[in-house]
């Protein structure tokens, strides 16, 4: 265990999101950081895959959105040296769907008034479809972007006498985009909180932040190119030392502090003797919700009206997705309009809550895929016409994507009884459902908590 006038020694378990950005938060405090991951490359259940074999770029395991209102990313990339504004592209609160039938953009007006004149201006929304909306937001911010804690999305939406076709062309969208939790069962306080920072944000929050670059080069890469990561490690228990030195499975060396940042089971497993039955159970609480992506690439330039676009779901006919993206629109968006490489186009479709399409045979999923994305384009009043033959494709499931948002989930706290070890994850009490925001808000947390706290016990 590192003396007073050392620096201090940190290990760090599971270098995703929540890791990484407890390590640069570490390391800025001046601490000696060693993480330990067990796989063989950082970024968790955001990052870019290790083969993209057959695509012109890089593929990532899964498809993400940003939103202007999270800081604490932007605020990291900043103090890398990410210049946040050239490896994301932000756009205007907006959401248009693939067949041209329902759209909405904000006007670049102070808030409230550009999430107003958006919802005002939708097309494909009658007048008491827009009023409404406007109704909802106006009824949770009087109740502080609350509701109960018990009460789910379709409940919130039937309580506040949201009409059908709005929720099925606006709130689902949201609530499946921002949750991976079906409405029926996703928590309305976290939808609440949602909203809060999209519709019911500042005019730069509501922004929407796409990727424009793979999401390890976002920003993961740097910190774990200057890190000290231990890949293919897998820590199964941590050992309380005398003092307040923690111990790693066999490993001889006694570290001043811990941050656990990995899944909930994974914590439970680490921590079954730890002794805190209560934060044991709450481990042992969480489920979880797949996420799938299927990949496309073109054989022929095919550019879409909009980078991202809204899919209706029909699944019966096995029409899943619910967003589509223009990844060849994102990279020249990278390079200030310079032509992408490669002579086709690559487009993403995203499935929340995959559980249909995992049930599907994976040809069969794939081909109800493509199917959705050519019927549902032909239909857009500004169509680039046919989509062209498709010469590769690359379906990537995430099982274990997110946790489920239901109402009623007791999320821990950083803090646990061992004062030397944190928790950190988009899973913990962060405010916000299982999005990037919340795992980097966590890690940053984690780390100032555990060195405020071992500094106060050297002085």
């Amino acid at each position: 265990m590192s003396h007073a006038t050392d620096s201090l020694h940190i290990a760090v378990i599971g270098a995703g999101w929540a890791g990484l950005a407890a390590t640069a938060t570490l390391q800025e405090l001046g601490c000696r950081v060693t993480v330990f991951e067990a796989a063989h490359q950082a970024g968790g259940r955001a990052r870019r895959l290790p083969s993209s074999t057959g695509f012109d770029h890089p593929l990532d395991n899964g498809q993400h959105i940003l939103l202007g209102a999270y800081r604490e990313t932007l605020a990291l990339m900043q103090s890398i040296g990410i210049n946040p504004d050239k490896a994301l592209l932000r756009l205007p609160l907006q959401l248009g769907s693939a067949d041209g039938s329902f759209g909405l953009r904000a006007p670049r007006w102070p808030a409230p008034w550009h999430a107003l004149a958006a919802l005002l201006e939708a097309d494909g929304l009658n007048w008491s479809e827009r009023l409404a909306a406007i109704r909802l937001l106006l009824t949770l911010k009087g109740a502080r972007w609350q509701a109960p804690a018990q009460e789910t999305v379709s409940g919130l939406l039937q309580r506040l006498h949201q009409p059908e076709r709005l929720c099925q062309r606006l709130w689902h969208p949201l609530c499946m985009a921002a949750m991976n939790t079906l409405p029926a069962k996703a928590s309305a306080a976290l939808f609440a909180t949602v909203l809060r920072d999209s519709l019911g944000g500042s005019r730069h929050d509501s922004d929407l932040l796409l990727p424009a670059r793979d999401l390890s080069a976002l920003w993961p890469d740097t910190i774990a190119q200057s890190a000290d990561i231990r890949f293919g490690h897998t820590i199964r228990k941590v050992h309380l030392e005398l003092a307040h030195g923690l111990r790693l499975d066999q490993f001889p060396t006694i570290f001043d502090g811990v941050i656990a940042a990995i899944p909930p089971h994974n914590a439970h497993r680490l921590l079954h003797d730890c002794g805190d039955n209560a934060l044991l159970a709450r481990l042992n609480a969480f489920d979880t919700q797949p996420i799938a992506t299927l990949y496309f690439k073109l054989a022929k330039p095919w550019k879409l009206p909009a980078p991202m676009l809204m899919l209706w779901e029909d699944h019966e006919r096995g029409h899943d997705g619910q967003w589509l993206f223009d990844r060849t629109q994102l990279l020249q968006a990278a390079t200030a309009g310079s032509k992408a490489a490669g002579s086709g186009t690559e487009l993403a479709v995203v499935v929340s809550a995959a559980q249909a399409l995992l049930e599907r045979p994976r040809e069969l999923a794939i081909a109800r895929l493509e199917e959705q994305v050519r019927e549902q384009v032909a239909r857009h009043p500004r169509s680039p016409g046919p989509m062209p033959e498709v010469i590769e494709h690359a379906l990537m499931i995430e099982k274990k994507a997110t946790f489920t948002a239901r109402p009623g989930l007791v999320r821990p706290a950083t803090a646990t009884h061992w004062p030397g070890l944190r928790l950190a994850g988009d899973w913990t009490d962060t405010g916000y459902p299982g999005v990037l925001e919340g795992a980097v808000r966590s890690g940053k947390q984690a780390a100032q908590e555990l060195h405020a706290w071992l500094n106060g016990i050297k002085t």
